[in-house]
C-alpha cells in the first residue's frame, strides 16, 4: 500500500512525463500544441506543478470527437489539454509502475513492453501447444463508457492511499465532457483517448477478470482454463466443454455485478480444434476476430496444420472506402504532397497488419490504393481517364511502399 507519492512526482517527474508524452496529437480545448507548450517548457512544468502540490490544479474537460467505426458506428474519443495530458501522464506512470506488479502474464493491453501483436502470438501458443480446444470470445460493450466510478475508485485504493492522486483522478473523472459546444458531465465512464484512462480500465478489469479467474474459477475446473486479455479484447480458453459452457453462462453476471455488459452478439463459445478432430461442423463454422486480425486453421506445404491470420473483414471495410475518400478529397492538392501521405497510411498499416501469412491482405490494399490514387488524379481535369501505363510511369518518380512482412510469429 502507498500512502505518500507526493516527493515522487516532482518536477524533474513532470518533465519526464512532458518526453513520455505524444507530441503529434490533437489538441484539447485550449487549442495550445505541443510546440506551443514547449516555447516555455520549464516555466510551465513549474507552475503545473506548484499547482498540482498545492491543490490548485482543476482538470478541465475534455473534449469529444468520434472515430467511424464498422457497420456505420462512432466511437467517441476524448482530446484533453496538453497540460492535462502532462499531468495524466505522470498519474498514469505511477499507477502502472505500482500495479504492474500484480498483473498476469497473460494480460498484455496498455502495459510497458507489450504489444497486440505479443497477444497474438500467446493465442498462437495456446492453440497449438497447449492444445486448448475451446475458446469464449468475450467483447466488452462500451468498456470506456462503463467503467463505474465507485468501483474504480475502490479498486486504486486497494494499491494507493494517497490523497493528492485520488483527488487528481476524482477531478478527471467529473471534468465532464465539450461535444459540439454543449458540456455534460457523465456518472460513468473515462474519456476513451485520455492519457489515464488506459491504465484506470486496466485496473477495473483485473478485478472483474484476472482475479476472478485465478481466485474463483481455475481453482474449480477439471481441465486447464486460460485467459487471454488485451485492453478491453478478451479470450477464455477450456479444455473441457462443459466447463466452458458453464463459464459462458456465469461471465455476464460476473460482469453485471461491476456494471459492465458483454456484447449479445459478439460473446460466444467456438471450438479451436483443427477442422480434422472437431467433434461436429456446426461448432467449427464460426471464429471471432481478435485485435483486427481473424485466425482461421490452414496447411502448410508439408500437410501439417497451421493457425494463419488475416486482417478482419470489418478492417479492410472500413480501410478501403476511407482511403478512397481521401483520395477523393485531396486529388487537386499537390502530386509530392499526396505521395508523402499516402506513404504514411501505408507503412502505418504495414506496421499493424504485416504479419506472416497476411501478404495478400497487403497486396489487396495496395491495389485499392493504386486504382483509387489513379482514378482521382484522372478527374482533375476533363481529360479522361490517366492510362495505367503513364501512371506507372509516376509511380517511378513516386513509389508507393511495397508491402513486407515485419512481424513474423
Amino acid at each position: 500500500m502507498f500512502t505518500n507519492l507526493a516527493p515522487l512526482s516532482d518536477a524533474d517527474f513532470l518533465r519526464a512525463a512532458y518526453h513520455r508524452t505524444r507530441k503529434d496529437s490533437a489538441s484539447g480545448s485550449d487549442r495550445v500544441t505541443a510546440q506551443d507548450y514547449e516555447q516555455h517548457l520549464e516555466e510551465n512544468i513549474r507552475d503545473r506543478y506548484d499547482r498540482v502540490r498545492s491543490g490548485r490544479y482543476h482538470a478541465p474537460p475534455v473534449e469529444r470527437g468520434w472515430l467511424d467505426k464498422e457497420e456505420g458506428k462512432k466511437r467517441p474519443l476524448g482530446k484533453p489539454p496538453f497540460e492535462d495530458k502532462l499531468v495524466q501522464r505522470a498519474v498514469a506512470l505511477l499507477l502502472g509502475a505500482i500495479s504492474e506488479q500484480e498483473f498476469q502474464d497473460f494480460s498484455s493491453g496498455f502495459r510497458e513492453g507489450r504489444s497486440p501483436h505479443q497477444a497474438l502470438r500467446e493465442l498462437r501458443e495456446q492453440c497449438l501447444d497447449k492444445t486448448i480446444p475451446w475458446s469464449i470470445d468475450a467483447d466488452m460493450s462500451g468498456c470506456f463508457a462503463s467503467l463505474d466510478h465507485d468501483l474504480l475508485r475502490d479498486a486504486i485504493r486497494h494499491r494507493v492511499k494517497d490523497g493528492s492522486i485520488l483527488r487528481l483522478i476524482g477531478r478527471w473523472l467529473t471534468a465532464g465532457v465539450s461535444d459540439g459546444g454543449a458540456l455534460t458531465y457523465a456518472e460513468t465512464g473515462s474519456p476513451q483517448g485520455g492519457v489515464s484512462s488506459p491504465v484506470l480500465s486496466n485496473l477495473c478489469l483485473h478485478e472483474v477478470r484476472e482475479e476472478w479467474l485465478v481466485r474463483d474459477v481455475q481453482p474449480r475446473m477439471q481441465g486447464r482454463c486460460v485467459l487471454l486479455r488485451y485492453a478491453d479484447d478478451c479470450g477464455l480458453g477450456c479444455e473441457v466443454a462443459e466447463e466452458a459452457r458453464r463459464i459462458l453462462a456465469v461471465l455476464p453476471k460476473r460482469c453485471a455485478r461491476l456494471r459492465l455488459t458483454l456484447h449479445p452478439q459478439k460473446t460466444r463459445r467456438l471450438e479451436c480444434r483443427t477442422p480434422a478432430r472437431r467433434e461436429s461442423a456446426a461448432t467449427g463454422n464460426g471464429t471471432c476476430d481478435f485485435l483486427g486480425f481473424t485466425p482461421y486453421w490452414a496447411q502448410s506445404r508439408l500437410g501439417n496444420w497451421v493457425l494463419k491470420r488475416r486482417t478482419a473483414k470489418q478492417r479492410v471495410r472500413r480501410a478501403k472506402p476511407a482511403l478512397w475518400q481521401w483520395c477523393r478529397h485531396t486529388r487537386h492538392r499537390p502530386l509530392k504532397e499526396q505521395y508523402q501521405v499516402l506513404g504514411q497510411k501505408g507503412r502505418g498499416h504495414y506496421q499493424d497488419y504485416a504479419m506472416r501469412g497476411n501478404y495478400r491482405a497487403l497486396e489487396s490494399l495496395l491495389a485499392s490504393v493504386r486504382t483509387a490514387w489513379r482514378y482521382w488524379l484522372s478527374r482533375r481535369s476533363r481529360e479522361s481517364y490517366i492510362p495505367w501505363d503513364k501512371f506507372e510511369r509516376s509511380l517511378k518518380a513516386f513509389p508507393l511502399p511495397q508491402p513486407r512482412i515485419i512481424h513474423h510469429i
